[in-house]
């Protein structure tokens, strides 16, 4: 049953080329960037777009973080192998990280799903390929060296998935990366100290520590404090907290009736709108503060479903809510998800999905690893990324497409290259059009109140 999936792929290398999955070239009707941008800019909160673009400025590395949606128009223009998985649709190097498994065991995976939707496997590689290379650039690292950790990460793609294709398929969906393990197992000494610092700091990361770090106690009363720009409390949080009321217990009927039970344990004290990421600012994106009957605290990020930038190019989701949409995508992804992941719509049909904040979670810090440790990365997140699409059955399928030699892995350096080169054009377009006034950058909103103004506007019809 393998070789004959596998040999399905194998086929279809005569109708689409190993060869020109490596070509990019732009057409010439892509739109700028500057255009793109304006578009991604729709419906998002107006005071926090300044902002969105100020971060995006910071690098090329992160104004790519900030173009997901001209990135898939882009990858919509070359050649795929026509073989369709769950995909997460923004797979770049900054969303994989470690969190706690319900067994309170620190695994890691893929860890942001806003895009996610049956698609092109290639897309998703294609994307964290390039986000390596713009790392190494970003870094002052040698060419070489970033077309060399490329193909590493693909050859890491490669190797996995022809392993896990043979695997039994429950095996399979049962297996997770410990990092434990991972550190136990690790190349060097440095790897595997850096894991288990970082193992020990993410241990200690329990919803009382973030309890005593977010919030204030106000005349006997504990609420999230300010931070402006990140944290925003609404100038009248009483009507707030009945509008957010309502919503949870709608988002309650998406849970398990355990976990149902579980969260009837809270009581909804507090809700601030929390400025996250660079691709997602200017989206509605919110902290709610529970406490139980023993003052013990759970916090859920209430986070914004938007259409994703891969609908466009691709069949649109069987689900009509976008939260569900992105649940049930992380699911289907994911080697364990969070036991409150749900979904809910707001008070004006805006979709939204839940789950807990910084519950032993843990990101990569990119600025302080060296070659050898981003090397290292590359072929975690390749490895990782074989695993959730070998998640979708297609993994024989994928592994005759690919082969066992270098072609593939060089096709996709080649692409990482141009596509890295494309970006710093546009990015430095777009810095231009800050510079001409055409587009507004701010480290902060300019009336921080006027963000909870524009939160009940009518829901515009999705483009």
């Amino acid at each position: 049953m393998f070789q004959d999936k596998y040999n399905v792929g194998k086929k279809l290398r005569s109708k689409f080329p190993r060869s020109k999955i490596g070509f990019w070239k732009p057409d010439k009707k892509r739109p700028s960037a500057l255009d793109m941008i304006k578009k991604s800019n729709y419906d998002r909160l107006p005071e926090l777009v300044p902002v969105r673009h100020f971060r995006m400025k910071a690098s090329p590395f992160a104004f790519y973080r900030g173009t997901a949606s001209l990135m898939a128009r882009d990858l919509a223009k070359t050649t795929s192998s026509g073989i369709v998985v769950q995909v997460c649709g923004d797979c770049h190097l900054m969303n994989f990280g470690g969190f706690g498994t319900p067994e309170r065991h620190i695994i890691m995976d893929v860890n942001d799903f806003d895009e996610t939707l049956p698609g092109q496997w290639e897309w998703d590689l294609k994307r964290l390929a390039v986000s390596f290379e713009l790392a190494f650039r970003d870094k002052g690292f040698v060419s070489r060296d970033a077309t060399d950790v490329v193909i590493k990460l693909v050859n890491a793609y490669r190797d996995s998935m022809l392993e896990f294709s043979r695997m039994n398929f429950l095996d399979l969906w049962y297996m997770k990366f410990d990092l434990e393990v991972m550190a136990k197992n690790a190349r060097s000494a440095e790897v595997r100290q850096r894991l288990l610092t970082a193992l020990e700091k993410v241990n200690k990361q329990t919803h009382d520590t973030v309890f005593y770090k977010m919030t204030s106690d106000i005349l006997g009363k504990y609420a999230i404090t300010e931070q402006l720009p990140l944290i925003i409390r609404p100038a009248n949080m009483e009507q707030a907290l009945g509008v957010a009321k309502d919503f949870v217990s709608q988002y309650k009927r998406t849970l398990q009736p355990d976990r149902r039970f579980l969260l009837d344990q809270y009581k909804l004290y507090d809700i601030a709108l929390k400025v996250v990421g660079v691709g997602s600012v200017g989206t509605r994106c919110f902290v709610a503060l529970l406490l139980n009957d023993q003052q013990e605290p759970l916090f859920l990020q209430i986070k914004e479903a938007r259409q994703s930038v891969l609908e466009p190019f691709n069949k649109r989701s069987i689900y009509k809510h976008d939260g569900e949409r992105i649940v049930q995508g992380q699911r289907l992804i994911q080697s364990a998800s969070d036991i409150f992941l749900g979904w809910a719509s707001g008070p004006t049909g805006r979709a939204f999905y839940l789950r807990q904040l910084r519950d032993k979670k843990m990101s990569p810090i990119i600025e302080t690893m060296g070659k050898t440790l981003l090397e290292d990365y590359a072929g975690a997140t390749g490895r990782i990324l074989a695993k959730a699409h070998c998640k979708s059955s297609k993994g024989a399928e994928i592994s005759g497409y690919i082969g066992r030699g270098e072609v593939f892995a060089n096709a996709i350096a080649k692409f990482a290259k141009a596509y890295a080169d494309q970006t710093e054009r546009d990015f430095a377009d777009f810095v231009k059009a800050i510079k001409a006034g055409k587009l507004h950058a701010e480290e902060k909103p300019a009336n921080s109140l006027n963000v909870f103004r524009t939160i009940g506007k009518e829901v515009p019809k999705k483009k």
